[in-house]
């Protein structure tokens, strides 16, 4: 019996936390050696990182950036260690600067992050839900909702969604770029952190958003962000954006006010430890040995336990999550199923703006942070939770 089941494991008293992306113990230990890498103070502008100055980042860490977004230096500014901080700021600094105005409307990708909606619904910008596709957002219904005229943005995750791991089709990509906005001061913030995050296969390269605004004569729409939170270590990684040069002078302006100096030493531990695109993607290399058997082991239990029960999860080659979809009006009654079993996964709902998943269908999980053992025990009470809700 499924009940039986259930409360047998329910007696084994488990305590484990898949609602976030975290990178497991072994994953951050990959890059201890980051601690002891400096030889020198100095970057090679001869700045002295230890004092004031260089403001938007260091030209070593620029040109890492550079390459891994495919953009030129001088359209980078290089940030502090959370690129959802550095989002924040630009939207702070977009209605500051009167750019936008707080009760105008997003685009939400959905499934999407909820670090992007709780932005969106502390600046009191209204979201509206896009579907997401195999091949990104539904653009039939971005371009019909890009016609209202308070429509002033858009979050994008263009590789390996999150939470579905999708990665936009370079048709998406251009039609993001050309489409027509009654909005005149319509911005895409295209949130690229898992651009290198492959654990299968090659790394995914897509069509570039800001060359291909730039040559539909909408340069100032791409707000590009990047992260090395996943790549070095969470707590102290770099991150930066990339925009187009006229329109960095905004946030530059405000960098000016805000700081007399970020943390140029952490910005150069991480030039001397990883010197280039090549050395990042190496590193990843590193990741993806230790991420794929957990992803592939999930797969598997999954594709097993899931059959014949109406629920179903997408297969990715990369990215940190999981995405399940229960049958409709489930969701929620396995979420606390779980949570009462001793598995916590993200909320339900929360992977839609105001977190209102429509038809309470949507759940994810992020196995990274978990050992093999732990997926496998996380996922048989899923399994579980799944049938029993199914059955109720």
């Amino acid at each position: 019996m499924i009940q039986d089941h259930y409360q047998a494991l329910k007696a084994r008293n488990l305590s484990i936390n898949a609602s976030r992306g975290r990178p497991h113990t072994s994953q951050v230990d990959l890059c201890s050696g980051m601690l002891s890498s400096l030889e020198t103070h100095f970057s090679e502008d001869g700045a002295d990182v230890r004092n004031y100055g260089g403001l938007d980042g260091i030209p070593e860490m620029k040109r890492i950036f550079a390459q891994i977004l495919d953009v030129s230096p001088q359209n980078i500014i290089v940030g502090g260690n959370s690129s959802i901080s550095m989002m924040f700021d630009c939207i702070a600094a977009l209605i500051h600067k009167g750019i936008w105005a707080a009760g105008q409307k997003f685009l939400c990708p959905s499934p999407g992050y909820d670090k992007h909606f709780a932005i969106c619904e502390y600046f009191g910008l209204k979201m509206l839900s896009v579907p997401m596709t195999l091949t990104g957002p539904d653009m039939d219904v971005t371009e019909a909702l890009a016609k209202d005229p308070d429509v002033a943005g858009m979050w994008c995750v263009p590789v390996f969604s999150n939470p579905q791991g999708y990665i936009y089709s370079d048709e998406t990509i251009k039609r993001l770029a050309s489409m027509p906005t009654a909005c005149p001061s319509f911005r895409l913030l295209w949130d690229d952190a898992y651009s290198v995050h492959n654990f299968r296969g090659t790394r995914p390269r897509i069509a570039n958003i800001l060359h291909e605004c730039t040559n539909c004569g909408n340069a100032a729409r791409p707000l590009l962000f990047t992260s090395f939170s996943k790549i070095s270590t969470p707590g102290a990684g770099v991150v930066c954006m990339a925009a187009d040069e006229n329109e960095l002078k905004i946030f530059r302006e405000r960098i000016n006010i805000q700081t007399i100096g970020p943390d140029k030493i952490n910005q150069l531990r991480h030039a001397h430890f990883f010197k280039d695109l090549s050395g990042v993607l190496a590193h990843m290399k590193k990741h993806a040995n230790i991420l794929r058997p957990k992803f592939e082991r999930a797969y598997e239990v999954l594709e097993t336990g899931l059959a014949g029960t109406g629920a179903s999860f997408i297969q990715s080659d990369g990215g940190y999550f999981i995405s399940i979809d229960t049958p409709p009006g489930c969701a929620k009654k396995v979420w606390q199923l779980c949570k009462e079993a001793g598995v916590l996964l993200t909320d339900a709902g929360a992977t839609y703006p105001y977190g209102n998943d429509p038809l309470d269908t949507n759940l994810r999980l992020a196995p990274t942070g978990l050992s093999i053992d732990e997926i496998e025990q996380a996922l048989e009470v899923l399994i579980v939770a799944v049938k029993l809700a199914v059955l109720k």
